[in-house]
């Protein structure tokens, strides 16, 4: 059964968003990522698989091993979707930062 993966499923669960800093950091090996975690490899792995078929990550073999390496064009294309709500939060909490400061004089 082929499932058909959702990258915002994909980074919305703690340990998969953990692997992908892990690998942001440095191109790891399955085993490197699975002892940075106290669950099963055999899991670890799982998630390794999903974030491969969301192609935030990407694997290059070298002889036996394989490494996994960050996809930085599908994490800008989530960056690229969350930017407009990044900007709509600053603006409002500018504008709460505006009114608390106004109201700190008025009642200084």
């Amino acid at each position: 059964m082929n499932l058909r993966r959702d990258v915002f499923q994909a980074i919305a669960d703690p340990t998969r968003r953990s692997i992908l800093m892990l690998v942001a950091a440095q191109s790891m090996t399955a085993g490197a990522i699975a002892s940075n975690f106290d669950t099963a490899r055999p899991t670890v792995s799982k998630h390794i698989q999903i974030l491969t078929e969301c192609e935030l990550l990407r694997s290059e073999q070298n002889g036996r091993e394989i490494t996994y390496h960050l996809n930085p064009n599908k994490m800008k294309e989530i960056a690229d979707f969350i930017e407009p709500f990044r900007k709509m939060w600053d603006e409002k909490f500018n504008k709460l930062e505006d009114v608390m400061k106004a109201y700190q004089k008025k009642n200084v």
